[in-house]
């Protein structure tokens, strides 16, 4: 039956759901217990399924996630809440080299059945450490899947996944899309969560993209309709493993690519789909790709966010520069 509900009480149903399926399902990390995190995405979940499997922990990030490592191989399956994104750095160590080896380094006899949850992004008038996107970081690292929802919907469907998998899942949430509201039937129109979605059709130029720039790009696309553009919005769900054969037929399909991501842009997740596309649609490309991403400056404090981030106006312009382009004129 359709329902209205936030991201961050369609986040909250997913776990909810997952604990009342699985008993071996635990949620840690510091205040998502008494707080139901900062947030709470986890509230009301102590309460309904007690301290034993919803437990704050001391603020040692490092330590939070080697404590869910245990339980992982102890056969629970742990979902681990970091408070912002940024906050995750102490806690590399453990997850570079010990998270994402143990299938590896078992031979494939010891799965990780771990998610790491975290907030990225801007859209909360945060500063440094509060609005940082590091996805470059888990996606380089072999071993790790990872998730970036772009709506309510999905950030159900792709979570109850991340946590019935039995590999180690990094999974990124959006700031900007936590009181975002959508009507829909939870679990309708299942994808693999390695899948990518097409979000909307077009013929002219295809706009690839992830988490809380999807919904500026079907802003665009809208708004470039108008203008007699038709493009279509790859949301890519999974940033590792990337889902190369959607990007492929849809770039292959209109010829032109514009990537968007609030990351930076040197070494972001946009120059490895660039290099990718180039491989796999040389020969069907009408013109350069675009790229339209966060700066390469640490993010700035509140008052200037809004000139760091891909604006519509930004992604629009790159499509623009585009659309008329044509290599073989």
């Amino acid at each position: 039956m359709p329902e209205t509900l936030t991201t961050v009480e369609a986040l909250n149903r997913a776990l909810a759901d997952e604990m009342e399926a699985n008993n071996r399902v635990l949620v840690l990390g510091e205040d998502v217990g008494r707080l139901g995190g900062i947030f709470r995405v986890t509230e009301g979940l102590k309460g309904r399924f007690g301290s034993e499997r919803v437990f704050d922990t001391p603020a040692s990030e490092s330590g939070i996630v080697g404590v869910a490592l245990g339980l992982a191989m102890a056969g629970f399956r742990p979902v681990v809440e970091m408070q912002f994104a940024a906050y995750v750095y102490p806690a590399l160590e453990q997850i570079i080299d010990h998270v994402a080896k143990y299938r590896l380094r078992t031979k494939g006899k010891l799965g990780l059945p771990l998610v790491i949850r975290m907030p990225v992004g801007g859209g909360n008038g945060g500063k440094e450490h509060h609005a940082e996107s590091p996805e470059t970081i888990f996606v380089h690292t072999a071993g790790l899947k990872v998730l970036s929802p772009s709506g309510p919907l999905e950030s159900y469907d792709l979570l109850a996944q991340a946590i019935r998998d039995p590999d180690p899942v990094v999974f990124l949430e959006p700031i900007r899309l936590y009181r975002k509201a959508e009507t829909g039937e939870l679990g309708a129109g299942h994808l693999p969560m390695h899948q990518a979605k097409l979000m909307r059709n077009g013929t002219d130029l295809t706009f690839v993209s992830y988490g809380g720039m999807v919904g500026l790009c079907v802003q665009a696309a809208d708004a470039l309709a108008g203008e007699g553009v038709s493009a279509q919005v790859l949301d890519l769900r999974c940033l590792s493993p990337l889902d190369i054969v959607s990007i492929r037929e849809c770039v292959r399909s209109t010829g032109r690519a514009v990537i968007v991501h609030e990351a930076p842009l040197t070494l972001g997740l946009g120059a490895e789909i660039s290099a990718r596309i180039t491989e796999e649609c040389f020969d069907r490309l009408l013109a350069p790709v675009e790229r339209v991403t966060g700066y390469d400056t640490p993010y700035p404090p509140p008052s200037l966010e809004e000139r760091w981030w891909p604006t519509l106006g930004r992604i629009a312009s790159a499509a623009r520069r585009i659309a008329g382009y044509d290599l073989h004129d």
